[in-house]
Formats: structure tokens, C-alpha cells, sequence
């Protein structure tokens, strides 16, 4: 048994590695459930033991790795404040933001084999409730995009145009229009707290989709 603590260099790695793979996973998940995509290019997997849905559609599936692993970094460092999942119609507006808000609490020691198996469970949760947010959610109009924002801390914004992770893979400041939407309804889903993470998420839902 191994024990991590806050200034072992591969700590930022390990929550990192965790939180990508985790976001991966609830973002196809997001993409199928909020119908972005046709369900005919999901394949079911299983994932913390729940089923789940992927995509298998290539340039899709790239398109979501290329942008987490230039996300990866700023996790490791504790820059990254949010993850954003947004939903945009035809015009480019937004209908839905799924926000992950994304903070490390102060951590001594902990055992990295109680660490991955209690964070598994608190992850299967937010997929499980991701699986079935539909129900708390309107219908999106037909023909919907998305993208995937980050929202840093001042001193890392400061930082990422010199950080390029991916070769024609750079960061650009999103779009205002992306970012703010007007009065939009707040709907909790899950939130946690362990040792090495604490992880919020909600969705701010349009009042007029259509």
C-alpha cells in the first residue's frame, strides 16, 4: 500500500488522471442522453461498474481527448475552476451548460488503494445521475452542437496561451455569447467531497429552448 500526500510530485497526476478519465466518460454520456448525437454511433460500455454509453464515431471521440488532455494539465496544478459542457443550438446560443466545478481541499496522507476505490463509488454516482437528468431537463430543439469550455484561475489564464499541449490543438477565449447565458434555471445534480477532490455539478438550463 502506497501513501500520497499533497507534495508527491505524482499527486496533481494521480487526480489528474482520475478526473480526466472521469469527464470522459460524462461527457459521451452527456452527448447521448441530451440527444446531440444520433444514439446509433453510441455503443454501451460499462464503466464503475454502471453501464454507460460511448461514442464510437472517430473525429468525435478525438475531438473530446484532444481537448482533455490539454485539460489534464491545468487539473494537475489545481488551475482549472470549472469544466463546461455546453449545448447550442442552430444559431450557436446556448440551450444547456453542464458545469463541473472542480476544487482539491487541503489533504496530509492518504492510502492510494482507499483513495481510488472511494472515489470510484462517489464518481458512479454523478454518472448515474447524469444517465438520468433528462427527467429534471426540457427537450433541446433539433439540430444542437456542443463545445467544452474551461474556466481557470487568474493566474493560469495568464499562463495557457504560452502552453500549447496539442500541435493546432491551442486554447482560444471563448466566445461571450458561450459563456453567459440570460436568467437560465439552475438545476443540481450531484456534488462530493473526498480526500483529493471536491466536485460539484449543475446544469443551467434555458427558459425558451425553442
Amino acid at each position: 500500500m502506497t501513501t500520497l500526500t499533497r507534495q508527491d510530485l505524482n499527486f496533481g497526476q494521480v487526480v489528474a488522471d482520475i478526473l480526466c478519465e472521469f469527464l470522459e466518460v460524462a461527457i459521451h454520456l452527456i452527448l447521448y442522453v441530451r440527444e446531440v448525437y444520433p444514439s446509433g454511433i453510441f455503443q454501451k460500455r460499462k464503466k464503475y461498474n454502471v453501464p454507460v454509453q460511448m461514442s464510437c464515431h472517430p473525429e468525435l471521440n478525438q475531438y473530446i481527448q484532444d481537448t482533455l488532455h490539454c485539460v489534464k494539465p491545468l487539473i494537475e496544478k489545481n488551475d482549472a475552476e470549472k469544466v463546461v459542457v455546453v449545448i447550442m443550438d442552430k444559431e450557436h446560443h446556448p440551450v444547456e451548460r453542464f458545469v463541473f466545478e472542480i476544487s482539491q481541499p487541503p489533504l496530509l496522507s492518504i492510502s492510494s488503494d482507499t483513495l481510488l476505490s472511494h472515489v470510484e463509488q462517489l464518481l458512479r454516482a454523478f454518472i448515474l445521475k447524469i444517465s438520468v437528468c433528462d427527467a429534471v431537463l426540457n427537450n433541446n430543439p433539433p439540430g444542437c452542437s456542443f463545445t467544452v469550455l474551461v474556466h481557470t484561475r487568474d493566474a493560469a489564464t495568464r499562463n495557457m496561451e504560452k502552453v500549447q499541449v496539442i500541435k493546432d490543438f491551442p486554447w482560444i477565449v471563448a466566445d461571450e455569447q458561450e459563456v453567459h447565458m440570460k436568467e437560465p434555471r439552475l438545476i443540481p445534480l450531484k456534488s462530493m467531497t473526498s480526500d483529493i477532490v471536491k466536485m460539484q455539478l449543475y446544469v443551467e438550463e434555458r427558459a425558451q429552448k425553442t
